[in-house]
């Protein structure tokens, strides 16, 4: 359900992934609209409610799984309608259940197929009518909407899983299914034997080399710096407007936003102003009014990273802060541009970004990776 439906909110700079899905709410009218769901369990239906209060917006009918024949509906403005004889393949329980596990799926936790999946390995690997019966309760666990998705074969879809846990002579959870044969049993475990070979094969072709996201909190740079050094910074340090001097062929400048801001501008005089100012924010100020190089917008991400490594570089122990975020997501504000900073969400975090970038290449250098 997840697809490419990605979205999220930003709680104290902090973004909490989401995805959406179609539903109706009943208010009065039916109004079909997005309920978009996040990874901290919280749902948005016409407000974000708790998982257990989406549990009563669902049994109340505020979300409507039921359409009555001949009820008004509209969607976002577009149009309205009457429902003819309308057919919902949702009940309550399975909407609640399809929400749940969307939750275990954004934070990379097994859902309901993946709990199934895995009582499944466990009965082929210790075939007992014990671990064959907890296979099946896994299976009808999951969302009967969901099951036939559940081994990402449209082809069979979910035949093997529920002739295998129902087992030679045993009834599926189809009514129209005949008892199990031996040879449709056998069928099942080839497919499953099959599907385990393919799997292998898959991870020693493409065996995966870490997690595919941050396990550290992530770390966010509120705009606000100290003017002068302070004995103990903390992460502020590693904004670009912390006063470290760093050196840039043979100028030195206060710091790194000093630095950045006169190599932007055109005139040399107004370089030497601009690295000369008293704080930051008087650095940027005075770079602001002023004609920039040929080609800096193109350049500028270059030239923040080359300064980025010249502060660390000249700093060993502003490094050894950067390091200790470990792999964590910066998120860095600038109320000045929403292409350096976060900005709640709304910028596109190149300083953040670039931070990360120069940590990673600060462990290579320290960890001795050869051959780099």
């Amino acid at each position: 359900m997840i697809g490419k439906r990605n979205t999220y909110r930003v709680v104290d700079g902090v973004r909490i992934p989401g995805t959406w899905r179609h539903a109706f709410i009943r208010n009065g009218s039916h109004f079909l609209t997005d309920l978009v769901i996040y990874a901290d369990g919280l749902v948005d239906c016409w407000g974000l409610v708790t998982l257990d209060e989406f549990e009563e917006k669902v049994r109340s009918g505020w979300v409507a799984t039921t359409l009555p024949d001949g009820a008004r509906a509209s969607a976002h403005g577009l149009a309205t309608w009457t429902f003819g004889e309308p057919r919902s393949r949702l009940s309550p329980e399975l909407l609640v259940a399809e929400v749940r596990d969307t939750v275990n799926r954004l934070n990379g936790r097994p859902d309901s197929t993946g709990r199934c999946l895995a009582a499944v390995d466990v009965f082929l690997a210790d075939r007992t009518e014990e671990n064959r019966a907890a296979a099946r309760t896994a299976f009808l666990a999951v969302p009967a909407s969901r099951r036939r998705y559940a081994l990402g074969d449209m082809d069979s879809k979910d035949w093997p899983l529920r002739t295998l846990v129902a087992g030679p002579g045993g009834r599926t959870y189809l009514p129209a299914d005949p008892p199990v044969t031996q040879e449709a049993y056998d069928r099942a475990l080839a497919y499953f034997e099959e599907r385990a070979g393919r799997k292998a094969e898959l991870r020693v072709r493409a065996a995966a080399d870490g997690p595919a996201a941050p396990q550290a909190p992530a770390v966010h740079l509120p705009h606000s710096c100290p003017d002068e050094p302070v004995p103990d910074p903390g992460r502020l340090a590693l904004r670009n407007d912390y006063p470290a001097p760093i050196t840039v062929g043979e100028v030195s400048h206060p710091s790194v936003t000093h630095a950045y801001w006169a190599l932007s501008v055109a005139r040399p005089e107004i370089a030497a102003a601009v690295s000369a100012a008293d704080t930051a924010a008087a650095a940027r100020g005075i770079a602001a009014g002023a004609p920039r190089r040929e080609g800096w917008e193109q350049a500028r991400v270059a030239v923040m990273t080359r300064l980025l490594h010249a502060k660390f570089e000249q700093h060993p122990e502003l490094a050894d802060i950067l390091l200790a975020t470990d792999d964590a997501t910066v998120i860095y504000d600038d109320v000045d541009s929403a292409f350096w900073g976060d900005n709640g969400g709304r910028g596109r975090n190149w300083a953040g970004r670039l931070l990360e970038l120069v940590r990673s290449e600060l462990r290579v250098r320290r960890g001795g990776f050869s051959g780099l």
